[in-house]
């Protein structure tokens, strides 16, 4: 996943608004957005290791997951980051305490943010800080570096995205967004570490390059009734449609845990 946005508690009818795009080689094998046996969630699934991106739980906890682009630094033997979004809805932690796991165990993964709700409070952890925290209601984006980061790509959709508010339920300005291939200017471009061309080209909200490019784009809301609609499309290498699934459900409030008091 290489683009997030969120609204998080800044629409009266809508709590929490996610559009997303997922980034990957299109040689890495992929299945779209179904409901997992274990854990109860639903979400795309890496065929390659197993993982996800993006999962949403029926207590409308989610989690959603991008790589931190630095190549310099890899750890061919990590494992994999996808498993961190399963992981993360599989137990039904508080946001604070869930952050404190991931303090502990996130130098063993590659370099990663992890944006996620308990499904009362909005968290974010950025692996290569090595810290986490709860984030106010607003409007936050993020791509391949810290949340926020003043990329193009972070601007450019979060202004379309406060933009896409006015006009809800209609999709069309989200979904428009998220397929925005418009390129940033040479002087505007981040240095990841990658040549100037692929800075060009991992620019844009939607990628289109050799071998390389948008795999899927979600979008999901959850409105003050608790209804959540989660919409996935697929994209082929020539960044043409390859399918389309939709989920509408309820949203089944969490139990938690009771803490015995001695």
């Amino acid at each position: 996943m290489c683009l997030i946005l969120i609204a998080w508690r800044v629409h009266p009818e809508y709590p929490f608004l996610l559009a997303a795009n997922r980034d990957e080689y299109h040689a890495r094998a992929a299945a779209p957005a179904a409901w997992w046996t274990e854990p109860r969630i639903l979400a795309g699934r890496d065929l390659a290791a197993g993982g996800t991106w993006l999962g949403v739980a029926r207590d409308g906890r989610f989690a959603a997951l991008t790589n931190f682009r630095d190549p310099t630094r890899p750890q061919r033997e990590a494992p994999s980051r996808g498993e961190l979004v399963p992981a993360t809805l599989a137990v039904k932690l508080p946001a604070q305490q869930r952050l404190q796991q991931l303090r502990a165990s996130a130098a063993n993964y590659n370099g990663f943010n992890l944006i996620f709700s308990d499904g009362e409070q909005l968290a974010v952890f950025e692996s290569v800080a090595g810290e986490g925290r709860l984030l106010d209601p607003g409007v936050y984006g993020l791509s391949n570096h810290l949340l926020d980061t003043p990329w193009p790509k972070v601007q450019n959709a979060k202004s379309a995205l406060s933009a896409a508010l006015a006009g809800l339920p209609d999709q069309q300005p989200l979904f428009d967004l998220l397929r925005d291939e418009r390129q940033a200017d040479d002087a505007l471009l981040p240095r990841t570490g990658v040549s100037l061309p692929w800075e060009r080209l991992l620019s844009s909200a939607f990628i289109r390059a050799p071998g390389y490019g948008t795999r899927c784009s979600s979008i999901v809301s959850m409105d003050r009734h608790g209804r959540v609609r989660f919409c996935e499309w697929s994209w082929d290498e020539a960044g043409h449609a390859a399918g389309k699934v939709e989920y509408s459900f309820e949203r089944r409030r969490a139990r938690r845990p009771v803490s015995s008091k001695s």
